[in-house]
């Protein structure tokens, strides 16, 4: 995504506008820890130690940064000798991003600072199911609603902070083109182009991908580590994987599609036109209130991922889990750990929790589809 340029009403460039125009790889890292330091704020000698910048680089990227109002002092630090230095924190409310989680039957939109804290939220019963004329234009008036209720203004136009939007909803789609695929039970969405639709609507930049890959961006920018599953069980069942600290989307970007692995040969039939499919026989259980065997199902196929993958943990989000939080994890914890002792696993099974940001995981990590890669986070 390119440098934006937009003016406001005085004739110059929004800050947003400008966060973009500035982004490169040395002020990612420069921002990144502005905004790991909160408000004690870190020094620019400090800056410069921690990323192998010299001192004079890091000046001319943190005047910048001020002079486009991203960053202030502080306050000052005594230091070991001379004068105390001033040090810089991040003025969050300086950047916004728009997250947006379009499910099979509700939508529900989050406005972000550069924190990634969430400082508005509006909610609808519409889904993917509404049509493509009547969802877009729900998105784009719910988008518009929640901006101009929390930065002000009369529209985008005059949210000079706002970097743009993510949406996220079911795959399979193309998250470079913005393209979808044929979400299962929804075929009539198969090739439309959401991103350039939206985008058109909103005149604002717009980023597209699958409610896993972005709710598993979302919290690897919120600070897990390492490599990791987000499993998200509610009105279908998916995965987002994070190997090495970035996302991984695949070649074709249909990376885990992990509701369709087939455990049962002549099974059930699936909407996606296959038998046995896991996300098949899970929501069939949930569907006839046997939660214990729907969290058992969902522990197969995350045994078989993490057999695949040797990840560092299974994290487990989506409404359907919410309901029932002891006994999915449980459940699922109890597979992937009599897996480990028969096939004698050096050290401990796998770990199973709940993913953290509760039913805003989706929206929020939406909304880290504009924001991680300004501060060159999670290979985004």
């Amino acid at each position: 995504m390119g440098p934006v340029n937009r003016t406001d009403r005085t004739g110059r460039n929004p800050a947003g506008a400008n966060l973009l125009a500035v982004r490169s790889h040395n002020t990612a890292l420069v921002l990144d820890l502005l905004r790991g330091a909160g408000a004690e704020g870190i020094s620019r000698l400090e800056l410069a130690e921690r990323t192998g910048l010299t001192p004079q680089a890091v000046s001319k990227i943190t005047a910048r940064l001020r002079e486009d109002g991203f960053a202030a002092e502080a306050g000052r630090r005594a230091s070991t000798g001379g004068k105390p230095r001033t040090v810089l924190r991040l003025v969050p409310e300086a950047g916004h991003a728009v997250g947006v989680h379009l499910d099979r039957d509700e939508l529900r939109v989050v406005l972000l600072d550069l924190n990634g804290t969430v400082v508005g939220e509006r909610r609808g019963d519409t889904g993917l199911g509404g049509g493509a004329e009547t969802v877009l234009a729900l998105v784009a008036d719910e988008v518009t609603a929640l901006v101009t209720e929390v930065l002000g203004g009369e529209g985008l136009a005059d949210a000079g902070t706002l970097l743009g939007v993510g949406v996220a909803l079911p795959g399979p789609l193309d998250h470079v083109g913005g393209v979808l695929h044929r979400v299962t039970g929804f075929p009539e969405w198969e090739g439309f182009a959401l991103r350039d639709a939206l985008a058109g609507r909103l005149g604002v930049p717009v980023v597209v991908d699958k409610d896993t890959n972005a709710a598993a961006l979302g919290l690897a920018a919120g600070g897990e580590r390492g490599s990791f599953a987000y499993l998200h069980l509610s009105t279908g069942l998916g995965a987002g994987l994070v190997i090495g600290g970035s996302v991984h989307r695949g070649a074709r970007t249909g990376a885990g599609e992990f509701g369709h692995q087939v455990i049962q040969l002549d099974g059930p039939r699936c909407e996606c036109g296959d038998r046995g499919c896991l996300e098949a026989l899970c929501l069939a259980a949930v569907g006839r209130g046997e939660t214990g065997e729907a969290a058992r199902v969902l522990g197969v196929g995350a045994g078989n991922l993490a057999g695949l993958l040797d990840i560092d943990r299974v994290l487990l989000g989506g409404r359907t889990v919410a309901a029932a939080p002891g006994e999915y994890v449980e459940g699922v914890a109890g597979i992937l750990a009599a897996r480990a002792r028969r096939e004698g696993v050096l050290g401990d099974a796998v770990p199973v929790r709940l993913a953290p940001g509760g039913e805003r995981v989706v929206a929020v990590g939406a909304g880290q589809l504009l924001l991680a890669p300004v501060f060159g986070r999670a290979g985004s």
